[in-house]
């Protein structure tokens, strides 16, 4: 019970961002830099185990922009130019030029190297269709309709080839969906695209956007577990479900990746006990409100350190009611 986890992604290095520059201005080879992405992968791997995580994920150490990295990989699509995200960051935007298709693996490689390096279970880890169309400029389909449910055809294929590379858990990321209240229902669509069919457990992240509007309709999303960041909103989502039920195993953010300050045992302690009132401790999974790339190493192993510390006490907790009762 509370197993815990986190979303995806670790921060990399100076060196390895120093390196992906390189390459991109051609003054350093692609097989140096996949040393050190494997390098970085080691690492957070061997990180995860020493804090003992019970689900762990590879960091995403070769990735950048959740959106383009995939861009890359699927037929149809060229990348634009830098453009601005949010503040001071920028990515290079996807283009869809001609009909979207998958053909051949994208992170399967990926999963394979990490999940060799542990014997505990890895994610397969995706973005979405709702997202990746949401977050690309079109210049190919008649709708975004026909655009989202093409890429849902090409991300289920990836879908099956990390469940048939041994991925235990697949989460498909979809940060995007409660930001257009209006195209919930073409998000529910295209998951259940993504995941026809399969036999391991699925999950989505979302975060950021506007829950009240999109809740509970996100039910209805063809996943196993909904995972949501419910520390940065000071867990206002938890007065919706008290309205309406949650039906689906959770992710359960109880640490917030937008901060510096690194939260106390006994403050992820009370967090957790919080969603217990709520959920179940078998569908209850404790991790990060989203991805810790942005976040410090040293910060982002600091905030893992005293989670993983609050839900063993917790567990013992817990543990000790069921010999009373």
């Amino acid at each position: 019970m509370l197993k815990t986890t986190t979303v995806g992604s670790f921060p990399k290095s100076e060196e390895l961002k120093s390196a992906r520059a390189k390459v991109r201005r051609g003054q350093m080879d692609r097989a140096h830099l996949r040393s050190l992405e494997e390098q970085a992968t080691r690492d957070w791997i061997r990180i995860q185990e020493e804090i003992g995580l019970d689900i762990l994920v590879d960091g995403e150490q070769y990735r950048g922009d959740m959106a383009t990295y995939f861009a890359e990989h699927l037929e149809g699509f060229t990348i634009s130019s830098l453009v601005r995200s949010y503040g001071n960051r920028y990515y290079r935007k996807p283009i869809a030029v001609e009909a979207i298709r998958w053909t051949r693996p994208i992170t399967v490689e990926w999963f394979t190297f990490a999940q060799k390096l542990t014997q505990k279970p890895v994610k397969g880890m995706l973005t979405g269709p709702y997202t990746m169309m949401d977050w690309s400029f079109d210049e190919n389909y008649p709708n975004r309709r026909a655009f989202c449910l093409d890429l849902a055809r090409a991300i289920h294929e990836e879908v099956k080839a990390l469940e048939a590379a041994g991925a235990k858990f697949i989460q498909i990321d979809e940060p995007a969906v409660s930001t257009r209240v209006e195209e919930v229902e073409l998000a529910i669509e295209a998951m259940k695209i993504c995941t026809k069919g399969v036999r391991v457990q699925t999950g989505t992240h979302i975060c950021y956007g506007d829950f009240e509007k999109v809740y509970p309709k996100i039910l209805n999303l063809a996943v196993d577990q909904i995972d949501l960041e419910f520390t940065n909103s000071n867990f206002a989502l938890l007065g919706l479900i008290r309205k309406v039920p949650f039906t689906k195993e959770v992710g359960f953010g109880v640490v917030d990746v937008h901060s510096h300050r690194v939260e106390t045992v006994e403050e992820i302690k009370q967090s957790i006990r919080r969603g217990l009132e709520l959920f179940e401790p078998s569908k209850l999974y404790v991790d990060p409100d989203c991805g810790l790339k942005t976040r410090l190493k040293e910060e982002a192993i600091a905030k893992l350190i005293n989670m993983v510390a609050a839900v063993r006490e917790v567990r013992k907790e817990l543990g000790a009611q069921t010999v009373r009762s």
